[in-house]
C-alpha cells in the first residue's frame, strides 16, 4: 500500500507525462474541428468538396510522418531515457503548431501558404508518432503492481481532457464569431491558445524523474544502441503487425467520434455548429469515465475478455446505428449514437493500451508499441475524416460511416486473438493472470 506522499507522488507524475500528450490531441483536434474554415483560408476551390476533402487530406498526411517518428524517436527513448525523449517531442509539436497558428492563408501567400501548413502538420505527425507510445510504456512503468491498466489509461484520458477542452472552446467561439469572421481568422484563436500552453507544459514535463525500471537496465547494461532497438523492432515483425490490427479499432473509432463529428454533422446531417460542439463535448466527458474503468476492470478479470466483447459489439451495431441517426438526422440521435460509439471505445482503450504494452518486447517496448500505434493512424486512422467523407461522396450513403467502423472492429477482433497463438507459439509474451489491486494506489 502507498503511503499518502508517494501516492501524491504518482499522481503528480501522471499529470506531468500526460500534459504532453494532452496538447498534442489538442492540436489535433483543433485541425479537424476547424477543417472547413481551413479548407476556405489555405485550400480554396470553386468545389466545397474538393477544397474540403484537400484540408482533411493535409490533416491525415500529418499521421504519414508517425511511424518515421516512431522508428527514430523511438529508438531515441529506449536508448536515453523516457524523459529525455518525452521532452524532445513535446518541443517538436510546439514548433509544428506555432507554423499552423500564424501562417498566414492563400489569398496573402499563394501556394507557399497550404505548404507551409502541411510542413507543420508533417512535424506535428513525426512528434506524436512517439507520443502515444512514449506516455504509455512511462506510465506502465511507473503503475504500482496490479495497477497497469489503470494507470495506462490516463494516456488516453488526457486526450478526452483536450477533446473536452477543444469543444468547449469551440461552442464558447460559435457564440461569439461569426460564420465569415471564424472562416477568417476564429479559426486561429484555438491555436494560439494552444501556443500559449505550450511553455507551462514544457515546464511541467521538464519535471519528470526517469522510471526505475529504464534506469535499472541501464544499470544492468541492458541499454542496445539505437540501431540494435531498430533492428529488434524489426524482427518484431509479427507482435508490431499485431499490434497495428488492435489499434486500427482505437484509432478509426476515435477520429470517427471526435475530429470527424462536428464535420459529419454539420455538412451531412445539418445540424448546426453548437450541436456538433455539444456532443462531442459529452462524448470527450464519457470516455474519460469508461476509460479508467475499463483499464482497472482489464487488471482484475483481464485484457482478452473486454477486448472480444468491445469489438464484436462494435462489429454488429455501427452500422445499425449510423442508419438510424441518418434516417432521422437530429441533435438527440446524434448523441445517443455518439455515447454508444464513445462506450465502446472507451472499453476497448481502456483494455487494449496495456495489452500492446505487455506483449511488446522489453527491450523496444516504446519503438515498438509506437510504430505498432504510428502505422494504424497513418494508414487508418488519420485518414478517416477524409475516408467517411469520400465514401459518403461515393456511395450516396450517410451511413456508410458505420460500415469503416464494423471494418476496424473485425481488424481489433481478429488480432485478439491471433495474439492467443502467438504467445502459445513464444513470440510474444503471455498475457500476466489478473491480479487483484491493492486497497489504494
Amino acid at each position: 500500500m502507498l503511503t499518502p506522499q508517494e501516492r501524491k507522488a504518482k499522481v503528480r507524475s501522471v499529470v506531468r507525462v500526460a500534459s504532453g500528450n494532452f496538447l498534442e490531441m489538442y492540436d489535433f483536434m483543433v485541425y479537424g474541428y476547424y477543417a472547413k474554415a481551413i479548407a476556405t483560408e489555405f485550400f480554396p476551390s470553386q468545389s466545397e468538396f474538393a477544397s474540403l476533402m484537400a484540408a482533411l487530406a493535409t490533416f491525415g498526411a500529418g499521421f504519414l510522418m508517425r511511424p518515421l517518428g516512431a522508428l527514430i524517436l523511438g529508438a531515441y527513448i529506449d536508448h536515453h531515457g523516457r524523459r529525455k525523449g518525452l521532452i524532445v517531442t513535446l518541443a517538436l509539436m510546439a514548433i509544428g503548431t506555432l507554423s499552423i497558428a500564424v501562417v498566414p492563408g492563400y489569398a496573402v501567400f499563394g501556394i507557399v501558404a497550404p505548404l507551409l501548413v502541411l510542413l507543420g502538420r508533417l512535424l506535428q505527425g513525426f512528434s506524436a508518432g512517439v507520443e502515444l507510445g512514449g506516455v504509455s510504456v512511462y506510465l506502465s512503468e511507473i503503475a504500482t503492481p496490479g495497477r497497469k491498466g489503470f494507470y495506462t489509461s490516463w494516456q488516453s484520458g488526457s486526450q478526452q481532457v483536450a477533446v473536452v477542452f477543444a469543444a468547449s472552446l469551440g461552442a464558447l467561439l460559435n457564440q461569439y464569431v461569426s460564420g465569415p469572421h471564424m472562416t477568417a481568422w476564429g479559426w486561429r484563436i484555438p491555436l494560439l491558445i494552444g501556443c500559449v500552453i505550450i511553455p507551462f507544459v514544457l515546464l511541467v514535463r521538464r519535471s519528470l524523474v526517469e522510471t526505475d525500471d529504464f534506469l535499472e537496465r541501464k544499470q544492468r547494461k541492458r541499454h542496445p544502441s539505437p540501431m540494435e532497438i531498430f533492428r529488434s523492432t524489426m524482427t518484431s515483425w509479427r507482435v508490431v503487425l499485431t499490434g497495428v490490427m488492435l489499434v486500427t479499432m482505437t484509432t478509426v473509432s476515435f477520429y470517427t467520434i471526435t475530429a470527424y463529428t462536428p464535420t459529419f454533422g454539420q455538412q451531412v446531417l445539418k445540424l448546426t455548429p453548437n450541436d456538433s460542439y455539444i456532443v462531442t463535448l459529452f462524448v470527450g466527458l464519457t470516455n474519460l469515465l469508461w476509460l479508467p474503468i475499463s483499464g482497472a476492470l482489464s487488471d482484475r478479470i483481464g485484457r482478452r475478455p473486454i477486448l472480444i466483447v468491445c469489438a464484436l459489439l462494435a462489429l454488429v451495431t455501427a452500422y445499425p446505428a449510423m442508419s438510424w441517426l441518418v434516417g432521422a438526422p437530429s441533435f438527440g440521435r446524434l448523441l445517443a449514437v455518439e455515447l454508444w460509439l464513445s462506450f465502446l471505445f472507451g472499453c476497448w482503450n481502456g483494455a487494449m493500451i496495456p495489452f500492446l504494452t505487455e506483449i511488446m518486447p522489453v527491450r523496444v517496448r516504446t519503438s515498438g508499441f509506437s510504430l505498432a500505434y504510428s502505422l494504424a493512424t497513418a494508414i487508418f486512422g488519420g485518414f478517416t475524416p477524409m475516408i467517411a467523407t469520400w465514401l459518403i461522396h461515393v456511395t450516396g450513403n450517410k451511413a456508410i460511416p458505420g460500415v469503416w467502423l464494423s471494418f476496424a472492429a473485425l481488424c481489433g477482433l481478429l488480432a485478439t486473438l491471433v495474439t492467443v497463438s502467438l504467445s502459445h507459439e513464444g513470440n510474444i509474451a503471455v498475457e500476466p493472470a489478473p491480479a487483484r489491486a491493492p486497497a489504494a494506489a
